[in-house]
């Protein structure tokens, strides 16, 4: 086989220019695998619209994935050509010149015009380049085939929903898979499309088909990539950045990315601050990753939340860490559970603003359209991945992440379920991704979840009940909305309603109480209309969905000390008892 393809020792390779280049590490397992004779057909996927480092003496030089492909790994092959459903491009002249003659051939021999127009329809393409792959075999020739955009040539779906193009060409994918000749030769095909599981399965899981993930940079590559681009232009004036910073707080982004923040920044004169960076990288993430991932931006920490004493002192305590650097002895994951308005959802976002870390809320990934929920979440857990360390929070969880056993969607159901436990089960990640699982309903969110390994500690929160718990929430949820009360005596009244409420049902009387003091110019909460509200309010009653979300929270707590004093000794074979009895009255 030809040894100018990669150096087997991983060592630098030396291009059809001359140059020695370092390969990046997903080209090294490239090497890996060609040397191993078993695979003719490659599948990239991932980062594949980024620059690619094609580094020789240092220069920091950084190209397209299809020019790298070109000069870096087949740049000793004597054909190298590129197909997408644009057609087709050659690595120079020669290349060009010798297929336009080949094909004039085929012309002459099949009574076509192909030499004056290629067919619009990929079998078609993919027909004459098999014959043109033969044919050049033949004479000893080394070839590479690069098919960009593979996804549109050979798209996801079960093959008895495909037009006759679509399935002749992935016949002739899956045959150059599995053909001995181009093993033996120097022939090697590269499908490349950004999310894999866009591209059908049946090749991407076929025996003779390597697949390879080009991941984002990571730190050590985006400061590279970061000083390059520094060498011939300056940050603007005012800029409060090092090189070292802007490589660390780029994480997620890719380098055309980050070339299009400094050049931003630059052709602008506007300084590049930390600010400038959250803001805009911000904006980056979430626009690559569809609207499926946003930030959580929180102005409160831990400090701001009322009761939930012993839920506050374990996530503070994993908060201190994470900043320290212990991120071993963080639990992979939390299920946050309890009945609604207990403050799930504040809890999570006031740890946001102790973390010091990103926190992303996931946004609903699933669509009506084959292939793109699975693309959706596949694109999403790559982002993840390169972020670290991050937060990453999932509301309603046990409607959102689905079960093994969800039916009727042609399997997409199990296979994104499976992704998301793959994914979540990576104790490589520990400490590095943090899932924060909120439900009402833990009962309903799958074992595989939130076990051990996974989101693996269970805090439960519930209603105040005692009048210094009340007094806690009602106080809190003041500072958060800025109600001021006009006297202790007004506190008294929500103290001692007779009523249960909960931290979101405060939060209404006190928004319906200032609605008349600002109608009145009063700074203060008057008394009267407090004790009007209160009066007026009815908190919505569904009392067996919140017995039933109460029951559901204490079995699925693993702490007793987060347990309400009612509940903390209450056998909990009555407690599981209880619940069925209520699930049975919620299904009559």
């Amino acid at each position: 086989m030809e040894q100018g393809f990669f150096n087997c020792t991983l060592m630098p390779i030396t291009t059809n220019t001359g140059l020695h280049v370092q390969l990046p590490p997903w080209a090294q397992l490239f090497s890996e695998k060609y040397y191993s004779r078993t695979f003719s057909v490659f599948v990239l996927h991932g980062n594949v619209h980024d620059l690619v480092p094609l580094d020789h003496a240092d220069s920091g030089e950084h190209v397209s994935l299809l020019q790298f492909l070109k000069e870096a790994l087949f740049g000793l092959r004597d054909l190298v050509l590129i197909y997408d459903r644009g057609g087709i491009s050659f690595a120079n002249s020669d290349v060009q010149a010798d297929f336009q003659s080949a094909l004039a051939g085929y012309d002459s021999f099949h009574q076509t015009t192909y030499s004056k127009a290629l067919p619009r329809n990929p079998d078609g393409v993919l027909n004459i380049l098999d014959n043109y792959l033969r044919l050049r075999i033949a004479d000893g020739k080394k070839i590479a085939l690069i098919i960009d955009f593979a996804e549109t040539i050979a798209p996801a779906g079960d093959v008895s929903t495909m037009s006759a193009e679509d399935r002749n060409a992935l016949v002739i994918l899956k045959r150059w898979a599995q053909n001995p000749v181009f093993l033996n030769a120097d022939v090697t095909i590269c499908l490349i499309a950004e999310n894999r599981i866009e591209l059908n399965q049946s090749i991407v899981q076929n025996p003779g088909v390597a697949s390879i993930q080009i991941p984002l940079p990571d730190e050590g590559e985006r400061l590279r990539f970061v000083r390059a681009q520094l060498r011939t232009t300056s940050l603007p004036l005012g800029s409060d950045v090092t090189d070292v910073t802007l490589a660390k707080l780029g994480s997620g982004l890719k380098r055309l990315q980050v070339q299009g923040l400094i050049s931003h920044a630059v052709q602008n004169r506007h300084p590049v601050t930390v600010k400038f960076l959250g803001e805009r990288k911000k904006e980056l993430i979430e626009a690559e990753s569809g609207g499926l991932l946003e930030f959580i931006q929180s102005r409160f920490d831990l400090s701001m939340v009322a009761g939930h004493e012993h839920a506050k002192t374990k996530l503070q305590n994993a908060a201190a860490a994470i900043r320290s650097g212990n991120t071993d002895v963080v639990p992979m994951g939390y299920v946050i559970c309890g009945p609604v308005g207990t403050g799930k959802t504040f809890l999570t976002t006031c740890f946001a603003g102790d973390l010091g870390i990103p926190v992303v809320m996931l946004k609903n990934f699933r669509s009506m359209w084959q292939g793109v929920t699975e693309g959706n979440l596949e694109r999403v857990l790559n982002l993840l991945q390169a972020m670290c360390p991050i937060a990453v929070v999932v509301d309603e969880a046990d409607a959102q992440l689905g079960n093994r056993s969800m039916s009727g969607d042609s399997g997409v159901g199990n296979r994104i379920f499976a992704q998301i436990a793959q994914f979540m089960g990576n104790t490589e990640l520990r400490g590095k991704v943090i899932w924060f699982l909120l439900t009402s309903r833990p009962d309903l969110l799958p074992v595989d979840l939130k076990r051990q390994g996974r989101a693996e500690e269970h805090i439960a929160l519930f209603y105040p009940e005692t009048p210094e718990e009340r007094l806690a929430m009602l106080r809190a949820i003041q500072r958060k909305t800025g109600a001021v009360l006009s006297s202790t005596d007004a506190e008294k009244l929500v103290i001692e309603y007779p009523g249960e409420l909960s931290g979101a049902d405060i939060e209404a009387v006190l928004t319906r109480a200032r609605m008349k003091s600002v109608l009145a110019n009063e700074a203060v909460i008057a008394i009267d209309d407090l004790r009007f509200a209160l009066q007026d309010f009815i908190p919505p009653s569904y009392p067996n969905e919140i017995e039933m979300q109460s029951l559901a929270a204490v079995l699925e707590c693993t702490s007793r000390a987060l347990l309400p004093t009612k509940y903390r000794e209450m056998d909990r074979a009555e407690i599981a008892q209880r619940a069925r009895d209520l699930a049975l009255i919620s299904r009559h």
